[in-house]
């Protein structure tokens, strides 16, 4: 979620830091590793979608929107160099391989066929 006055890119990076790194619980070195290799990773991503979405919470009165954007660490060795460990409120963090038979939620299948065809990939 983004904070009031927060720019949608800061919170990626938050929530990044956050969620899969366990930020919060890394010494200061770590922090600062990762804090630069976060900000030039997040530098540059591709809007996959912007709007309404489908999700369960969504009412007559009230509604779900999102921002989708995609970073691509096209050889791995960036974001997918990270030691992902779970913080906060994650539960479970992990690299992980994605098909269509995938069950994901809410919309999230729509939004990675874009991905999908932006990269020309197959999945």
């Amino acid at each position: 979620m983004v904070d009031p006055g927060e720019k949608i890119t800061s919170t990626l990076k938050r929530e990044f830091m956050e969620e899969a790194l366990n930020f919060l619980e890394c010494s200061e070195i770590e922090r600062e590793k990762s804090k630069s290799m976060i900000e030039k990773f997040f530098n540059d991503g591709y809007e996959v979608y912007r709007g309404y979405v489908d999700d369960h919470r969504n009412t007559d009165n009230a509604w779900m929107e999102t921002v989708a954007v995609n970073f691509h660490d096209e050889s791995g060795t960036s974001v997918g160099a990270f030691p992902l460990s779970a913080g906060d409120d994650a539960a479970n963090v992990h690299w992980m391989d994605i098909s269509k038979d995938l069950l994901l939620y809410a919309s999230h299948n729509d939004l990675i066929a874009k991905v999908v065809a932006k990269h020309s990939a197959h999945w």
